[in-house]
């Protein structure tokens, strides 16, 4: 019994420290003063877990359609380019303000398509990162996995002419 008031006394300990530290406002949460490591550490790890849980179990589509590949370029080019940036721009005004700062798409590309067909339909809190599902069905959500997947072997000039007459329509 001993044990139990011990412990139950530990957490109660806990939860005053920690709400007098999130009460105190001692925790700079500007977007201009990037995180404690150790609070950047946890929250990476976080977001890795949770895209990772939640992705499981999605079906991906064929993702090779030059169709499907055309409409998630327009909606990558309407979307998307001011914080993932395109080929051919090295950075934009918006993604300048933004921390943690978002993958450069064009380089980095993607490594699987159900987890980000998750990050863009629910998007990721505290990122800057919209729910797309939120306005845009399932459908389009996989036209822009399927862009990405070819996002990074484009030139600027292929991007460009991939991009030029595209609307998003959805």
């Amino acid at each position: 019994m001993k044990t139990v008031k011990t412990i139950v006394s530990i957490i109660v300990l806990a939860i005053i420290a920690t709400s007098a530290f999130v009460w105190s406002g001692f925790y700079n949460i500007g977007a201009d003063a990037p995180h404690w490591s150790v609070t950047y550490s946890v929250l990476t790890v976080a977001r890795n877990r949770s895209i990772t849980v939640h992705a499981s179990g999605i079906e991906v589509p064929d993702l090779d359609d030059p169709q499907l590949v055309a409409m998630g370029a327009g909606h990558y080019s309407e979307m998307c380019t001011g914080c993932h940036l395109a080929p051919g721009m090295d950075s934009s005004e918006l993604r300048e303000g933004l921390y943690p700062r978002p993958p450069v798409l064009y380089k980095s590309g993607i490594k699987d398509p159900a987890k980000a067909f998750w990050i863009i339909k629910h998007g990721i809190k505290m990122t800057a990162m919209p729910a797309w599902g939120a306005s845009h069905s399932d459908q389009a959500i996989w036209t822009i996995v399927a862009f990405l997947k070819k996002l990074p072997e484009l030139s600027p000039a292929q991007y460009k002419t991939m991009t030029a007459n595209t609307h998003d329509s959805d």
